[in-house]
């Protein structure tokens, strides 16, 4: 009997967003939708903005667009919608009956695109946890877009075919998914405490999508993350060793990157995996000074940071992908302890990284200058493990050394 392989065909779509007021960034964030619907696997068919006060409260766009949508709708033969801001159920409802076609928002897609990502169980758990929350909160509005079982975006991941669960159903599944968090969550805080004793720095790496924390994250630790460019191209953290060049060890710690408009419903899934940063002693902010929209992309990262609460950390913004730039202007960031232009892909400026490393470590220690008795020789492997040995002399009383050592660190 013959195979025949049968092709998923591919969803054509149109965007719709609302723009509130003038100068604001609808347009960048429509464009951005358009990245995102791209990387689901979407095929972009046309777009519409309306310019109105406030988005509408039952349709989304005004009536008058949902007529235009539906005639464009026929013209462009789209599959469906995607908005840009997460519909009510309403919303979603109205729109689904007036244009009698699929209906999706931003929400979903990130959800869509952060299934397909998911490879450790941890991220399988907080992708699935966030996308039961968001559809358990539109089941009336979710109409028959979730009786259809054939498949495309929205229907994917390690929640697919849960979608014709009742209300039930998703709150018992919410709540076991839940217990699983939680025990992961203290393996990971079991992990941090380990990471505390052992007196080594934890670096956590932020920065918007795309950005190129991986990129710099392989040329620094040797970690073999996946590099794509692409939106969320990795999405479970990654924590490797860095040696730098003063022989101190520091640990840097991958999070998922941020974007405009981030689901509530993944900041409470991701909350524990986007912490790291609030235990973190340096957050190194990486930003991709080759995008047009730099600084709206570090005001959100900024934005994010301070909703989870993570302050007073010492930041270091590496300006990355200057390689795409030419010779670049020096580039500012008021928020950050140091700055330095970097090339992740070819590995410009990382020595200079490395160095500013350092330099802010040292900054959180105290100069030692001893001389330790031969039978407490152990002391030196503990200074190099948490501390930066300088030298160390061999005499007839003992080992003179010159270090430095963390604040805390007592020997006499």
């Amino acid at each position: 009997m013959p195979l025949y392989e049968v092709e998923q065909e591919t969803e054509r779509v149109i965007l719709v967003g609302v723009s509130q007021q003038d100068g604001d960034d609808a347009e960048d964030s429509v464009a951005e939708l358009a990245e995102l619907v791209e990387t689901a696997g979407a095929v972009v068919v046309g777009t519409l903005i309306q310019k109105r006060e406030n988005i509408h409260p039952g349709t989304y766009v005004g009536t008058g667009k949902v007529f235009e949508l539906e005639e464009l709708i026929e013209q462009t033969g789209a599959t469906g919608i995607v908005c840009d801001d997460e519909l009510s159920p309403a919303q979603l409802k109205n729109l689904e009956e007036a244009l009698k076609t699929k209906v999706m928002d931003r929400t979903l897609i990130i959800l869509d695109i952060f299934a397909t990502r998911a490879s450790t169980s941890e991220g399988k758990i907080q992708v699935e946890l966030a996308q039961l929350k968001y559809r358990l909160s539109r089941l009336s509005g979710l109409g028959p877009s979730l009786s259809r079982l054939g498949g495309g975006i929205g229907t994917r991941g390690p929640g697919e075919k849960k979608l014709e669960m009742d209300r039930r159903l998703i709150n018992s599944r919410v709540a076991q998914l839940n217990r699983e968090l939680k025990e992961v969550q203290r393996h990971r805080e079991v992990n941090r405490q380990q990471r505390k004793r052992s007196g080594i720095p934890v670096v956590a790496v932020v920065g918007y999508t795309n950005a190129g924390k991986s990129t710099l994250l392989n040329h620094l630790t040797n970690a073999e993350v996946l590099e794509e460019d692409k939106l969320f191209a990795t999405l479970d953290p990654t924590t490797r060793i860095l040696e730098l060049t003063n022989h101190q060890k520091v640990l840097m710690t991958d999070t998922v990157g941020f974007i405009r408009k981030l689901p509530h419903h993944l900041i409470d899934a991701f909350r524990s995996t986007l912490e790291e940063a609030k235990y973190a002693d340096i957050i190194l902010h990486v930003v991709d000074a080759s995008n047009p929209q730099m600084d709206k992309q570090m005001y959100i990262v900024y934005d994010t940071l301070r909703n989870l609460e993570v302050e007073g950390k010492k930041i270091i913004t590496a300006f990355n992908k200057t390689d795409r730039i030419g010779q670049p202007e020096p580039l500012h960031d008021f928020r950050a302890e140091r700055t330095v232009h970097i090339s992740a892909k070819y590995g410009d400026g990382l020595e200079d990284l490395k160095n500013i490393l350092e330099e802010i470590l040292r900054e959180e220690k105290d100069f030692l200058e001893c001389t330790i008795p031969y039978r407490d020789a152990g002391v030196i492997q503990k200074i190099r493990e948490k501390g930066e040995l300088l030298s160390e002399e061999y005499r007839e009383d003992g080992i003179f050394v010159r270090a430095w050592v963390p604040k805390e660190f007592h020997y006499m």
